[in-house]
């Protein structure tokens, strides 16, 4: 290589992390394992730096509303972007859905939970061993009211209501499962399985049509008009890398 290929190399590669920025990001819970991902190749691929905080999205809402510094929200809905849009703290025309949740019934032990779901049905749970049943706040977590709608369509509400624990986040919901508090819970189905596989414990993939699709939607909000890292990061999940990460953690597109 002669020394001038190689200052003019040098040259690019120092004006590009000249212009590598910096975008605070605000993700809901359930997306924790694959934004982790995406946020490292996104880096890899742009220099850009994605500073992740994960929680419920209706606690986001809140701190938004509050005047939080986030420049992008990956909601786990995507009715929160809209309202966010209508209230005028979006910049127009940038929401989109970046996947569809799933939701799964989850334990911990590798043999309670069958593939069909019927360890919610037949009163069954005292001879189980189940105590106590988590899923997330369905007031903060759309996870949560999904899980809701699932039990009234299964018509078990009446047994289960009794043994239901509430985290505030789904995160907290899988926490509360994974440490045996609670030897049931719903779950994002990303939060226990990769590549289609789950990958601890038992759990039954709900099928979607017991519950409202679960549309999670992503928006710059105003704080990230001018970021060109936040632009850039919401191009970056529309595009294949991120898209195969998003799939192997169970989620549609």
């Amino acid at each position: 290589m002669t020394l001038r290929l190689f200052l003019a190399l040098a040259g690019s590669l120092f004006g590009a992390l000249a212009q590598a920025g910096e975008v605070t990001v605000a993700v809901a819970a359930n997306f924790t394992a694959p934004m982790q991902k995406i946020a490292q190749a996104f880096e890899q691929d742009t220099g850009h730096k994605a500073q992740l905080a994960f929680g419920a999205t209706g606690k986001f809402y809140a701190q938004i509303k509050n005047g939080a510094p986030f420049a992008v929200l990956l909601a786990a809905d995507d009715e929160t972007p809209a309202r966010l849009e209508k209230e005028g703290l979006v910049v127009a025309g940038t929401r989109f859905t970046y996947a569809t949740g799933r939701l799964a019934l989850w334990s911990k032990s590798p043999s309670l939970v069958d593939d069909q779901g019927d360890v919610l049905r037949g009163n069954r749970f005292e001879k189980l061993g189940i105590h106590k049943i988590a899923l997330a706040d369905s007031k903060l977590a759309p996870y949560g009211a999904a899980a809701m709608e699932v039990m009234t369509h299964l018509g078990v509400w009446p047994a289960v209501k009794t043994k239901l624990v509430q985290g505030e986040s789904i995160g907290q919901t899988y926490q509360f499962v994974s440490t045996e508090n609670a030897q049931l819970g719903f779950v994002a189905l990303s939060q226990i399985s990769f590549d289609g596989r789950i990958t601890q414990g038992s759990a039954w993939v709900v099928p979607q049509s017991m519950h409202t699709a679960i549309k999670q939607d992503a928006v710059l909000l105003n704080a990230g008009k001018d970021n060109a890292a936040a632009i850039a990061l919401l191009k970056y999940l529309q595009a294949d890398k991120a898209k195969t990460i998003i799939r192997q953690y169970g989620y549609a597109l």
